[in-house]
């Protein structure tokens, strides 16, 4: 076998593979013992018609498809090797000669992993933004745990108020024409919630259970049903009931009973420490999306399309593996139809972000690869010890279950996080 790599622009490369027509043979041969017993001559029974008939009767290509598929899977994957290319792409394979007592020759078009050019990371500047967490957040935090265990009591002949819940019955209409969607019975609505219309809650103020009344609103000019945006309509509204919320009181008991905490002073206290450490992530976050834009303005990365699919596509498995575990049957073309996209229309839209991320890893591939990072035995190690602590497993356990595929990819996520720390150590963070 014979290779010849031609180096395009743009990380394409095109490699021309010639296999010895004795190869060749060898796998027409093959091809011929797989499909003879499919093939069909007159004055044989199926298989027993010789190989030099066949291609008679049917000529002398009848048996290529599947040769040229032995070939491939013989060749290829050995090309790549012996021309040191790393693909980041499929091939796409064009024959070039063919024939009998021909030496079999086939180009492979592929993508191969770009250059990347890092400019000076010393001279970016970032400035860190902080979130202190305040006694009011923390409060907030209790607030709404109080929200979630309070419970409805009917207030009887209270008027209703803001904060209120009042159970109706309301049915809309546009010029007098009831409409579709417009329309429901015993519904809860949080005045001052927002969850209506503009304007539909506050006339319900001041009403009680039994009353009826008309409330008048008009559509957004941006509502979703544009058969209705911006049209004036009409509720018919019968208020059946006005219920408020009964609170515990916020003492030891409540603490208790929320938490596992003993006291109300207790559950504060890890409540902030909760409230801090989402802060600190949420601020180690923003630094290293802000480190790595500017790491990226002054890259020069020239990433193929190809590059830029396979993320999005491995992004949609994640996505369809999600969708199956949550919602059995549903499809990823029906997913999207039910948020109004297409499959196609999701993939335009995520090309920048999948860019990014492309851009990103090679980055910090080239990072590790400069700075002559390892990930270690013991980098390794410490790594499933926090899996297994994680998912509450077994070391050897998780071992078993990642394999040395698993490896490797935890091995990826080390040289990264390595690389991503040199740089950070590089810039000017204030």
């Amino acid at each position: 076998m014979k290779v010849t790599k031609d180096v395009k622009e743009h990380n394409e490369v095109i490699l021309e593979i010639t296999v010895e027509k004795e190869k060749f043979e060898e796998a027409v041969a093959k091809s011929f013992n797989k499909n003879k017993k499919l093939i069909t001559v007159p004055g044989f029974r199926k298989g027993k018609a010789p190989r030099s008939l066949i291609e008679k009767t049917y000529g002398e290509s009848v048996f290529y498809e599947d040769a040229i598929d032995f070939i491939f899977e013989d060749t290829y994957s050995e090309a790549i090797k012996e021309s040191k290319t790393e693909p980041v792409s499929r091939p796409e394979i064009d024959i070039k000669e063919i024939g009998k007592d021909k030496d079999f020759v086939y180009t492979a078009k592929i993508y191969v992993k770009p250059e990347v050019k890092l400019g000076d990371v010393k001279g970016i500047k970032i400035e860190k933004v902080e979130y202190p967490v305040k006694d009011e957040d923390v409060d907030g935090e209790i607030k709404n745990m109080l929200e979630r265990v309070a419970h409805l009591v009917d207030a009887g002949d209270k008027t209703i108020e803001n904060g209120d819940i009042a159970v109706i019955d309301y049915e809309g209409f546009v010029d007098d024409v009831a409409f579709e969607g417009g329309k429901g019975e015993n519904h809860e609505l949080t005045i001052g919630s927002g969850q209506f219309i503009p304007g539909f809650e506050d006339q319900l103020v001041g009403k009680k259970a039994g009353d009826e009344c008309d409330v008048k609103v008009t559509f957004p000019e941006e509502y979703h049903a544009k058969d209705l945006a911006g049209k004036e309509a009409v509720f018919k509204v019968k208020v059946n009931a006005v219920k408020t919320k009964e609170y515990p009181e916020l003492d030891d008991e409540f603490a208790k009973d929320v938490s596992e905490f003993e006291t109300l002073d207790e559950l504060k206290k890890a409540t902030k420490e909760r409230l801090e450490e989402n802060a600190k992530k949420r601020e180690e976050n923003e630094l290293s999306n802000k480190i790595m834009e500017e790491v990226l303005k002054i890259t020069e990365i020239d990433v193929p399309d190809a590059m830029v699919q396979n993320e999005i596509d491995a992004n949609l498995q994640d996505m369809q593996y999600n969708i199956q575990s949550q919602m059995p049957g549903i499809t990823l073309e029906q997913y999207f139809s039910y948020m109004g996209m297409t499959v196609d229309q999701y993939r335009d839209s995520m090309k920048d972000n999948a860019l990014n991320r492309v851009k990103s890893r090679l980055v910090l591939e080239q990072v590790a690869k400069d700075e002559k990072l390892e990930a270690t035995d013991e980098d390794i190690e410490a790594e499933i010890a926090k899996i297994a602590e994680q998912y509450k497993m077994e070391v050897d356990k998780v071992k078993e279950l990642i394999g040395q595929g698993g490896n490797d990819g935890i091995k990826e996520d080390i040289l990264s996080r390595k690389a991503f720390d040199f740089l950070k150590s590089k810039v000017k963070i204030k």
